[in-house]
């Protein structure tokens, strides 16, 4: 029996042809079969005569409103519904798996924006199959929604039901953009500061330290508070801060990253107020361990660790 020629070039079509194949087939319509792919009728009649020439066989028999197999087409579609299938299942396996690699993180304004973010983009680097989902508010019954798998809150440490692990501690100390303590030489006197810009932050939190208690703070009386100019959070605040708009008060680690690229300065170097609360990481022992949660909060403990001091 002579030995049959082997089949040279391209085996296999693209998957595109086989997905508009499979969809005109089973809606017997090019028509319905561009809306199941979202694509036009038009693509869809040209991925199939690029598939019969691809293997040289007609596969339908095209009437005028509507499409049926050849014995050719009906051989073909067992097959390709089945590979189909097959990879569908992988698929949808690979991405059930891949939702399971995320780590829901909730935090403060201050904390996603400040600390957070600048943080990500290397962690992303090093961790990709891992995905942190982040969200932000300022109201702690939002940040401690059920759904979060990790929680960063400023308190004292105790939240009923909940593990607490000190991130970092609350110091806080004026800022303000190297151009306005240039212009405004009194920035550097701690007695001038209720003479100058000062940037306030409204919050809904009064334990929230304000420019009175920091100054109560200091023993230094403030009286006059028509030059402040205050935002409804604290990102906000720090921005207008940079932009030159006046002192802001700094909470150590949230701004830092600015401190250090020269964005932001302390323009009274030696006063600061530290108070006895804090940012902790919080999570829920109620809540099923993963491994992904874990290297999350390695990361995050780990930048912890690394945090500049401060008295």
């Amino acid at each position: 029996m002579p030995k049959k020629a082997p089949v040279t070039g391209k085996i296999l079509p693209p998957l595109d042809y086989l997905l508009a194949f499979e969809a005109a087939a089973k809606a017997q319509s090019f028509a319905q079969a561009s809306k199941v792919l979202n694509i036009s009728e038009t693509a869809i009649s040209r991925k199939v005569r690029l598939l019969e020439q691809h293997y040289d066989v007609p596969l339908f028999v095209r009437g005028h409103r509507s499409v049926s197999l050849t014995q050719q087409g009906a051989i073909l579609l067992a097959t390709v519904e089945k590979s189909l299938d097959l990879l569908r299942d992988v698929s949808r396996d690979m991405l059930a798996k891949h939702q399971a690699n995320t780590v829901s993180i909730s935090a403060t304004n201050s904390v996603a924006s400040l600390w957070l973010m600048p943080q990500l983009r290397k962690f992303n680097k090093s961790n990709g199959r891992i995905r942190i989902s982040l969200m932000s508010s300022d109201s702690d019954a939002e940040c401690m929604s059920d759904s979060m798998d990790l929680t960063i809150l400023r308190g004292e440490g105790d939240w009923p039901g909940y593990e607490a692990q000190l991130l970092f501690g609350e110091t806080v100390f004026p800022v303000c953009s190297p151009e306005y303590l240039k212009s405004n030489s009194g920035a550097s006197d701690l007695a001038a500061l209720p003479e100058l810009d000062l940037i306030e932050v409204t919050s809904g939190h009064a334990e929230w330290m304000t420019w009175r208690t920091w100054l109560d703070g200091k023993g230094i009386s403030m009286s006059m508070t028509e030059r402040a100019v205050a935002f409804n959070t604290y990102p906000l605040s720090i921005q207008a801060a940079v932009d030159g708009l006046g002192i802001a008060l700094g909470w150590a680690h949230l701004v830092d990253p600015l401190l250090d690229s020269g964005a932001l300065v302390r323009p009274v170097q030696d006063a600061s107020v530290r108070t006895q609360s804090g940012y902790y990481l919080l999570k829920s022992p109620t809540h099923k361990p993963f491994p992904e949660r874990r290297i999350v909060e390695d990361w995050l403990l780990g930048l912890s660790a690394g945090r500049k001091r401060y008295a």
